[in-house]
């Protein structure tokens, strides 16, 4: 018997979109040609000073040196769940935090932490690339529930109510969204929140953009929203996208203590816990001034207005204006069966590949994140780096 040197359970997992859109852009960039990627979600903002200090400080005592208890040191534990009272208005027990590697361990524990095979999970669309891999990845199923835009790419309580199932056990929601930047009210967040509590459904609500909100937007957590859900939230966040962090990795997940227990027993068999020096710079950023963060968010809201116009300018373009995070998510069904430089796409992702090969700009197709028809593209890039890939967009494309 011949057996698969790959698992199937592995061999089934796509690679991150994101990250290889972004390694194909810095390898064209390492091979001499003038590439700007729009592609990964990564502040161009160094990690404030007195993160990196505070970081420093801690490398140089041995106690730090050692292992740490699997669920997080126990100072950064308490300053998180601080944090959440503070910014969710969710007040919770240190006990109930576990801090992981990362935003993307926290999705990975809790789907594997909630699910059983066969078990559904509703997952409103456009969605990050990771949620449906790490729902598969704990056998459950994602069930996408598509919001247009002409929806603002906000989905529906009568969507989602057509999309349940006898099999239907969470309800991921990301609010603002990545890849859409949209940003739902805290009206259309709390009627969420009942309908799922009356279904009686988990929620996982993943708040890592929490402070990057624009315009007339409002940060909501479902958590609080709809107190009805008591203890069926489990709320996941980092310090990555708000404090410039991304490569320090830090992330945790919030919510009743049987489940971040239950979770912190598989933690402590995979990675056991996160380095202790960025434990460090993680409790001085949650527990620091978000003075840096403000001002970062005015280079962002800057740029993003600056994209959606020049999006919004090239003909077979429709970009709604996204409310939240860092990406304008852009219509480019007009574009598609249409010739362009002697090509003719018929898909979001043969476009990218034709703009990233010929115009030298990088883009992450639909695909990534959904149907087809679609880009999304990231302004956590600098300013000048942002207008020239958006006129090599508008000489190419118009």
């Amino acid at each position: 018997m011949t057996m698969a040197r790959i698992s199937q359970r592995i061999g089934s997992i796509a690679e991150s979109a994101t990250l290889a859109v972004d390694a194909k852009a810095k390898a064209l960039k390492a091979a001499g040609r003038p590439v700007i990627g729009f592609g990964a979600g990564e502040p161009d903002f160094p990690t404030p000073d007195y993160i990196v200090e505070a970081a420093v400080a801690a490398a140089k005592q041995p106690k730090f040196h050692r292992y740490s208890p699997a669920a997080g040191l126990p100072e950064l534990r308490e300053a998180i769940a601080q944090k959440t009272a503070r910014d969710s208005s969710y007040n919770i027990e240190a006990s109930q935090v576990l801090v992981t590697n990362g935003g993307k361990q926290a999705v990975f524990n809790t789907f594997a932490t909630l699910l059983d095979p066969g078990d559904e999970v509703l997952l409103p669309t456009p969605f990050w690339t990771t949620y449906p891999e790490a729902i598969r990845l704990a056998e459950g199923v994602p069930v996408e529930v598509f919001a247009g835009p002409e929806q603002g790419y906000l989905v529906t309580v009568d969507q989602l109510e057509a999309a349940l199932t006898e099999k239907t056990k969470i309800l991921l929601f990301v609010s603002p969204s990545n890849p859409t930047g949209a940003v739902y009210s805290p009206e259309q967040v709390a009627e969420i929140g009942r309908w799922a509590a009356e279904k009686g459904l988990w929620v996982v609500t993943d708040e890592i953009y929490e402070h990057l909100v624009y315009d007339d937007a409002s940060f909501t957590s479902i958590a609080t929203a709809a107190p009805e859900l008591a203890d069926r939230v489990v709320i996941l966040n980092g310090v990555a996208k708000t404090y410039a962090m991304t490569g320090w990795r830090v992330g945790w997940m919030a919510g009743p203590a049987d489940v971040i227990k239950a979770a912190t027993n598989l933690q402590s068999h995979t990675t056991s816990n996160v380095a202790n020096v960025s434990q460090m710079a993680a409790l001085a950023a949650v527990s620091g001034s978000l003075d840096a963060v403000n001002e970062m968010k005015v280079a962002f809201d800057r740029r993003r207005r600056a994209m959606v116009d020049a999006l919004n300018s090239i003909d077979g373009i429709e970009c709604p204006t996204p409310k939240g995070a860092f990406y304008a998510y852009a219509d480019v069904r007009g574009l598609l069966g249409r010739e362009i430089a002697g090509v003719t796409p018929q898909t979001s992702a043969e476009l990218a590949s034709l703009v990233l090969e010929q115009a030298e700009v990088a883009v992450v197709p639909g695909e990534a994140f959904g149907p087809s028809g679609f880009i999304r593209l990231s302004y956590a890039l600098g300013d000048e780096d942002l207008h020239e890939g958006m006129d090599r967009l508008k000489r190419f494309l118009g």
